[in-house]
C-alpha cells in the first residue's frame, strides 16, 4: 500500500539541466521534492507527494482536512498504546 503526503512549497529550485526540485513543508518537516512533473506548480501550492515526487496539486482546505485526519489517526494510535 503506498501512501501520499500532502506537503506545502516553500521553495522551488532551479538548476538546469537537473531535475526542478522544490522544499516542501510536511507540518513542517521540511524535504526535498522532486516537481518537474507538475510545471504549474508555485509557491504556497499544496501537493500529494510520495517517494521524493509530486505527484498533483491539491486544493488547500482539502490539504488541511488530510493533514488533520492524519494527525487525528496520530493521537488515536498513541492513545490506544497508553492502554
Amino acid at each position: 500500500m503506498c501512501l501520499a503526503i500532502p506537503g506545502k512549497i516553500t521553495e522551488i529550485i532551479e538548476n538546469p539541466p537537473a531535475l526542478r526540485i522544490a522544499k516542501v513543508s510536511f507540518s513542517g518537516v521540511i524535504k526535498d521534492i522532486c516537481i518537474e512533473w507538475l510545471p504549474e506548480v508555485k509557491i504556497n501550492d499544496y501537493v500529494l507527494a510520495h517517494a521524493g515526487t509530486a505527484l498533483t496539486i491539491v486544493d488547500p482546505e482539502e490539504a488541511r482536512l488530510t493533514l488533520e485526519t492524519f494527525r487525528q489517526w496520530a493521537e488515536s494510535l498513541e492513545d490506544e498504546d497508553l492502554k
